[in-house]
């Protein structure tokens, strides 16, 4: 078995998926910051956890794409690692395993640290366990949701409503239902980075029997998802500036609007799907900043 180097991981663990992972713990911890009940070793677990959760969906995901043949030759993205034959199944399957198990380490670290040992404290350790258990079943084993098309659900449910509402409820011990909005949002953006990986990879998915739901859309009407995942966020941002009279989230929506159109200008053209690559990070960027300056705006206005 090859020694694998530390560069080697860090390009299996895609370090560039981090901050579109956080941002809904950014929200929630700045609503609680608004309330004065913001707590920083909450804060600190949270993003550890969330962090550690998408490496390990990272890994899973390598593995199983990795064992079912989608990642191969044929496939417009970046190599994976497992495709490159940089790491060999057994030593993923081993950082899967590790990795796990410090994911269940902080979920109980979090809980213990915002709840004690309280009935809540079960809720959330349900929550974080069912975080872990979809960060592996993604891609992993034969009824892998990935390939059934029901990634999107489960992006939006728990980057959207489980990070942001969740992530607030372990400061302030209730569910604000003014952060429906940006919940909503971050979600739907989320997803929309998802989608746009799914749209260029479309035609092997497809051969390889990964039914994502822009395999059953087709070409065309995915990009008009795509147009809703990314254009609703505007609209809600909006809105919510309207219902609370901030101004200032108007102005945030309108700056959105900028990349929003440059991004949807390129969905729409007809062109190889490899030239839509790019628009990941651009839309997992956008939901960054959404999120940063969502949360600076909750703060200071």
């Amino acid at each position: 078995m090859n020694r694998v180097t530390f560069t080697t991981w860090i390009r299996a663990a895609r370090m560039r998926t981090i901050p579109l992972s956080i941002s809904g713990i950014l929200v929630g911890s700045a609503a609680a910051l608004l309330k004065n009940e913001f707590n920083i070793s909450v804060f600190t677990l949270a993003i550890l956890t969330t962090v550690c959760y998408q490496l390990l969906s990272n890994f899973a995901n390598d593995y199983g794409d990795g064992i079912k043949g989608t990642d191969n030759d044929e496939r417009l993205g970046p190599k994976r690692i497992l495709q490159s034959e940089l790491i060999s199944r057994t030593q993923l399957r081993q950082a899967i395993f590790v990795t796990s198990g410090v994911a269940v380490l902080l979920t109980i670290l979090l809980v213990y640290s915002a709840f004690g040992l309280s009935k809540t404290a079960l809720t959330f350790l349900g929550l974080g366990f069912l975080a872990i258990v979809a960060a592996i079943r993604y891609t992993v084993g034969s009824n892998a949701y990935g390939y059934k098309g029901f990634g999107d659900l489960f992006v939006f449910l728990f980057f959207g409503y489980v990070s942001v509402l969740g992530s607030h409820y372990l400061y302030t011990f209730e569910l604000d239902l003014s952060l429906i909005f940006p919940a909503i949002s971050i979600g739907l953006l989320s997803v929309g980075v998802l989608n746009i990986n799914n749209m260029r990879d479309r035609v092997n998915d497809k051969e390889y029997g990964k039914t994502t739901i822009a395999v059953r859309l087709g070409a065309e009407k995915a990009a008009l998802y795509q147009l809703a995942l990314v254009g609703i966020p505007v609209i809600l941002t909006v809105v919510y500036g309207l219902i609370y009279h901030a101004i200032a989230f108007v102005v945030m929506s309108v700056i959105m609007m900028i990349p929003i159109s440059l991004h949807l200008k390129v969905v729409f053209q007809k062109q190889n799907e490899k030239n839509l690559d790019p628009e990941l990070k651009k839309i997992a960027l956008l939901t960054f900043f959404y999120a940063i300056s969502f949360s600076l705006l909750l703060i200071f206005f």
